[in-house]
């Protein structure tokens, strides 16, 4: 079958980006046994990846790369954090390489890692791990199928096949 909108495609791929040895290496993965499954068109994959995948059909084997700006937006030096020791009173301060679950003023979620530690401040940087990166993409489409009526009124995929799984 043929990948469209509204359609739950589950697929395998293998992410790779540039190592700072220049050299790619792999940083994500999905299998047949656990492929990533989702809604095509529902916006929660990123757009260049959807386009690349939109003329595929179930067994289809691909191979693509999205330049960063296309993928998690290019480095932003400007998008480092310094967060006041008295934030982490009564717990004990994070360690730099630490991946710490943020909220803004907004309630919008997000990840910063902890780059220093000093005796005030704790310095977050709030790029996506894979910003600046190009992002090359290897897999196979395992599965199309249309969505459930239940899928598309929650706006996501209920696993492989449609059922909910706990």
């Amino acid at each position: 079958m043929k990948i469209q909108p509204q359609h739950v495609v589950s697929l395998t791929y293998d992410l790779y980006v540039n190592k700072e040895n220049g050299e790619e290496g792999l940083v994500e993965s999905a299998t047949q046994e656990q492929p990533l499954t989702f809604l095509f068109g529902a916006g929660q994959m990123i757009p260049k990846f959807e386009e690349h995948l939109s003329t595929l059909s179930t067994g289809d084997a691909y191979d693509f790369r999205i330049s960063a700006e296309d993928g998690y937006g290019e480095y932003d030096q400007e998008a480092v954090a310094n967060l006041p020791k008295e934030m982490f009173q009564g717990t004990d301060l994070p360690q730099v390489g630490e991946i710490l679950p943020l909220q803004d003023n907004n309630g919008n979620r997000f990840q910063g890692q902890v780059v220093s530690v000093t005796e005030d401040s704790v310095m977050v940087d709030l790029n996506h791990p894979m910003a600046g990166q190009e992002l090359h993409f290897k897999g196979e489409i395992i599965n199309v199928r249309p969505a459930t009526s239940e899928e598309l009124s929650h706006g996501h995929a209920h696993g492989p096949d449609g059922h909910h799984g706990h």
